[in-house]
């Protein structure tokens, strides 16, 4: 459905921050886990033709959208992780607003989608209020409602659910999940929870470059039988994947071929235990380069 090829980006400072990206992206909920400065936000402003690559070609359902941008923004949700709005427009009106920027020309279907969108992001009751006196979390939501505005076939998420509550979170998981059944929902966030919870796709991201891909089961089936939890700090710190306090004594997550020690007790491996192997395998890596 969404087809990455050699995608490159180096900003003026000399920071490249995408290194060759190569991706190919399914229909369904899909997530990019990397930490923060890992290259994220700057490759899903790229997928949303905010800003163009250097070198490199995306194409969505056949169509090239870095020849025919239009083509993807017809179709295209976005969220970005930091956006501003109108000072002086209610929730309600800056919806319509965005919805006759996306080609919405219906104002009878548009108020009821909108209608819709405020009863899903749960913010019906303050429609007619300020988004600039919103708070984050109220925010959030009127984001997430302006990127569902039109239907689109392909939704961009950056951080989500930043500055939600329990609930809002929780809610919103319900409402991604019932709307990727038949588009991409592109799911950007370094909380690996919300990754494994909701996608059945992952890539890692890290300093630009996709360090691993596929269906968060193969990822983490490499790993069954391999990862413990011990007490007892490991010699070799580089299989160290977590550390944890309870009652004030440390706990260590560790990935091992065999038990590190006689009280260790097997794990059932999960996706971040997956990213921080990988994090820490290429950190052991960038290490070793520095020092040749």
């Amino acid at each position: 459905m969404l087809t990455i090829k050699n995608l490159s980006k180096t900003y003026a400072d000399g920071t490249a921050a995408l290194k060759g990206i190569n991706l190919s992206l399914p229909t369904g909920m899909v997530g990019l886990l990397g930490p923060n400065g890992a290259g994220k936000s700057t490759l899903l402003r790229t997928l949303a033709c905010i800003q163009s690559p250097d070198t490199g070609s995306i194409v969505f359902n056949g169509t090239n959208t870095l020849e025919l941008p239009s083509a993807l923004r017809d179709q295209l949700g976005y969220l970005p992780q930091y956006f501003g709005v109108y000072p002086n427009m209610s929730c309600f009106a800056l919806l319509e607003y965005f919805a006759v920027l996306k080609g919405m020309t219906d104002k009878s279907s548009t108020r009821a989608q909108i209608n819709e969108l405020l009863e899903l992001t749960n913010l019906k009751e303050v429609a007619k209020k300020k988004v600039t006196n919103f708070s984050g979390g109220m925010r959030q939501r009127f984001g997430i409602a302006q990127a569902l505005l039109g239907n689109p076939n392909l939704i961009i998420m950056d951080e989500p659910t930043a500055g939600l509550d329990p609930a809002e979170r929780d809610r919103l998981h319900d409402l991604l999940v019932t709307i990727s059944k038949n588009k991409l929902v592109l799911l950007s966030t370094h909380i690996v929870e919300d990754i494994e919870n909701l996608c059945h796709h992952v890539a890692l991201i890290n300093s630009g470059q996709i360090i691993e891909h596929g269906t968060v089961q193969s990822l983490i089936t490499p790993l069954e039988g391999k990862v413990w939890l011990t007490n007892s700090s490991p010699g070799d710190k580089a299989n160290i994947l977590s550390k944890r306090y309870q009652y004030g004594r440390p706990y260590f997550r560790v990935h091992s071929d065999l038990a590190p020690d006689s009280t260790a007790k097997a794990l059932a491996p999960t996706l971040q235990d997956r990213y921080f192997l990988e994090l820490a395998s290429k950190s052991v890596v960038e290490g070793e380069a520095r020092h040749v």
